[in-house]
This record gives C-alpha cells, sequence and structure tokens, in this order.
C-alpha cells in the first residue's frame, strides 16, 4: 500500500477523530453547568445525587463505561444492538465523563470567588443572576481556563479510547494499517496528527488567555 493511500485511510479515521472530540465538546461543556450547580446546592439530596454521579465518572475508566452503555441495552433490557449502537454508546460515555470533569473545574472556579465581591455587588443594587453575570462569570471564565484547557487536550488524545467497541476513528486505523502492513508508519503519522490536533487546540486557548488579560486578579 502507498503512502497516499495510507494517508487518506487515516485522514478518514481522524474525521471520526474530530467528530467524537467535537461532539463530546458540544454535549458535555452545557452539561456542566447544572451538575456543577447541584453539586453546590443547598438541597441535600441534590448535593449527593450530583456528588456520586462526579464520584462514579471520575472514579471509573471511560473505556468501561463505553462498555456499560453499549452492551446495557442489550443485557438489561433485550434491546438489540444495530450498527449504529457503537457511535451512540461511544457519545454518550464520552459526554457524560467529561461533564463530570468540566463540573468539578466549574465548581472550584464559582467558589474561588471572594465572598466580598457578591456583598460589594448587592450593596451596589444588582441582582443575583446581574451579579453572576457581569461580575462573577468574567472571573470564572478566566480563572477556569487553564484547567479546562488542560481537559480539552486530554479529550483529543482520549478519543483514541473509542477503538475499545469498535468505533473507527483514526487510532483503530492506524492499528489495522500496522497490523495489515507489518509497519510503524501508520503509527508515526497517527502520532503526528494528534499533535497537530493538540497543538491548534493550545493555540486557540493561549488567544483565548490573552483576550481576557484585560482582567487581573
Amino acid at each position: 500500500m502507498d503512502l497516499a493511500t495510507m494517508m487518506g485511510m487515516l485522514l478518514e479515521g481522524f474525521g471520526t477523530t474530530v467528530q467524537i472530540f467535537v461532539l463530546t465538546l458540544v454535549g458535555s461543556i452545557p452539561l456542566a453547568v447544572p451538575v456543577a450547580f447541584a453539586r453546590m446546592s443547598r438541597i441535600a439530596p441534590l448535593r449527593a445525587v450530583a456528588r456520586i454521579y462526579i464520584s462514579i465518572m471520575r472514579g471509573t475508566p471511560l473505556m468501561l463505561q463505553m462498555f456499560a452503555i453499549y452492551f446495557a441495552p442489550y443485557y438489561v433490557f433485550g434491546i438489540e444492538l444495530t450498527p449504529d449502537s457503537k457511535w451512540y454508546a461511544c457519545i454518550v460515555a464520552f459526554i457524560i465523563n467529561y461533564a463530570a470533569y468540566f463540573a468539578e473545574i466549574y465548581r472550584s472556579g464559582i467558589q474561588s470567588i471572594p465572598r466580598g465581591q457578591y456583598e460589594a455587588a448587592e450593596v451596589l443594587g444588582y441582582t443575583r443572576a446581574q451579579t453572576f453575570a457581569r461580575i462573577v462569570l468574567p472571573q470564572v471564565v478566566k480563572r477556569i481556563l487553564p484547567a479546562m484547557g488542560n481537559e480539552v487536550i486530554t479529550l483529543v488524545k482520549d478519543t483514541s479510547l473509542a477503538f475499545a467497541i469498535g468505533v473507527a476513528e483514526m487510532f483503530s486505523t492506524a492499528k489495522a494499517l500496522v497490523a495489515s502492513q507489518v509497519s510503524m508508519v501508520p503509527f508515526a503519522i497517527s502520532a503526528v496528527f494528534y499533535w497537530v490536533f493538540n497543538f491548534l487546540v493550545e493555540l486557540l486557548i493561549g488567544a483565548a488567555e490573552k483576550r481576557l488579560d484585560y482582567y487581573h486578579d
């Protein structure tokens, strides 16, 4: 197999990798918001549920979560698996896993804001919603950006775990090519793809941090 054909196959797998990455962020970033607020809730049962959810998601392997979501419909409910089941299980597992991590990042950012700022906003006549939107949120975004960036970079690499349930992303494609071609070249090429992807993510995060330099702690 020539290099061009190999590159074409890896690029096709890379397209799936990007889809997993984007769909995970689109689903997990907003999902983490209610989870974070539930984690900080004054309602004890709600707070307990959020803590258990976060503990399970962070305390068990993502690969195991994918297997559980993939096989549960069949073994628990007797629902037949379809060719699309692998894809849906993969995306759902990634979203609920990363939502737990993002929720904890949000919580730490919100709780890092001094109580005095809330009190000052109240004296100035701000409502709770205005206080959060105009005073708290801009500071939280800046404070959590480095941690969010680290998780996003980890996500790029974690997309390779999708091969475990048969999703044909870039790593599984490279693995198959290595086995068929008896060559390490596909692994080397895929490593370059991952590195370039992460490098672009780092640039975007760095640009976002610079845009927030107008505010200093």
